[in-house]
């Protein structure tokens, strides 16, 4: 049986003559119970290339049989991604408030204890689900309809997050300035890391620091070690969420894009969302770090940057990581700088400007890094 592809609209904001700036809204379904899905690209309006896999997967899910539903919601941030400054998009925050566009998501760790406490030993993992969906929605529209108000990107959020609160498989595509392909993916979910075809991978800590992925997972884990420490038995609700930064913002490239969704459908397939057996991750090296080794290099002055060290590219400490151009010294032996790697490690995005200021975030790097396999 084939899925059936709906779309429908939302109103997401709206803009100082009143009218409703609108996000498509993509439903895939077939009548078949399975896990509910959630993926939505381009939070932050300049990272354009989850569009264009979400395209992709569109069009390969129209082909298969799926198990449960798929909701996809593309250039889910209409207003970051109008927010123009010449060539250049600036939509990483709200533009009113200087809020990060991807913090505003809603979760309170005293409610899940509260939540938990009334969970009874006799209760299934479905029924409890069902409740704790249930709840958590519920929690999310009365934020969103809290008396004071709320700021444009908490706003937004809320609304997205409706959506994604219901979901057992959470993706969020995002673009690094100039960057490799990798992933976030929190550390009890790292045996997954095999099924995304990204050779670099982040683990994060099991803990709410405010991005979507987060706000997915976190309920279910601590909600899960609440209940495994009180009955000592090994609930597991098979929730998950990451983020996946699908290379360099302001670009999209149809091929990569196809390839891209192909690597979702592999993943998807492995958790037996799709009926098929024709994708498979990619046999690549992928290499891990902890976040706490996630490092940043920052500039102690300004110039023009050459960036020699390219995303991904494995550097030795002392390596040539960049030359910076000094415009006043252009007549003396101090016209360039080199900055060199300061240990062993990986460059995996750098700032995507040649000039910059001092104390500039030049480049995210791995150190202490490992092999996954």
């Amino acid at each position: 049986m084939l899925s059936t592809v709906t779309k429908s609209h939302m109103a997401v904001a709206q803009n100082a003559s009143g009218r409703s700036l609108n996000v498509p809204i993509y439903t895939i379904t077939s009548g078949k119970s399975g896990p509910n899905v959630y993926i939505q690209s381009s939070i932050h309006g300049s990272e354009v290339q989850g569009n264009v896999v979400i395209f992709h997967l569109i069009q390969a899910l129209k082909r298969h049989g799926i198990n449960g539903n798929i909701t996809l919601v593309p250039n889910c941030n209409p207003v970051g991604s109008n927010i123009k400054a010449g060539e250049y998009t600036l939509g990483r925050f709200d533009p009113v408030n200087g809020t990060n566009w991807n913090r505003g998501y809603y979760y309170d760790e005293e409610d899940v204890i509260n939540f938990a406490e009334q969970v009874q030993l006799s209760d299934t993992i479905e029924q409890i689900k069902t409740r704790f969906k249930a709840h958590t929605l519920a929690k999310i529209k009365a934020k969103s309809s809290r008396p004071w108000g709320l700021g444009l990107a908490q706003q937004l959020n809320l609304k997205l997050q409706a959506m994604a609160s219901q979901a057992d498989i959470v993706l969020d595509l995002h673009n690094g300035p100039v960057s490799s392909r990798h992933i976030y993916i929190p550390e009890f979910l790292a045996q997954q890391a095999p099924l995304f075809s990204m050779p670099h991978v982040i683990l994060i800590p099991n803990h709410f620091a405010g991005a979507l992925d987060e706000a997915s997972f976190c309920p279910w884990w601590t909600l899960q070690t609440l209940l495994n420490d009180r009955f000592t038995g090994h609930y597991d609700f098979n929730v998950e969420a990451y983020t996946l930064e699908m290379g360099s913002q302001e670009v999209i490239d149809f091929v990569d894009g196809h390839h891209d969704a192909q690597a979702i459908l592999a993943y998807l397939q492995a958790k037996k969302v799709i009926n098929t057996s024709q994708y498979e991750p990619a046999s690549i090296q992928r290499v891990g770090v902890y976040l706490s080794d996630y490092k940043t290099l920052f500039t102690d002055f300004g110039g023009m940057v050459e960036y020699v060290a390219k995303p991904g590219e494995i550097l030795k400490e002392g390596d040539t990581i960049a030359k910076v151009l000094n415009i006043d010294d252009l007549d003396n032996e101090h016209a360039t700088q080199i900055i060199s790697a300061p240990c062993d490690l990986i460059p995996i995005l750098h700032f995507p400007s040649a000039s910059v200021l001092s104390g500039t975030q030049l480049y995210k790097c791995f150190t202490n890094y490992f092999s996954i396999t």
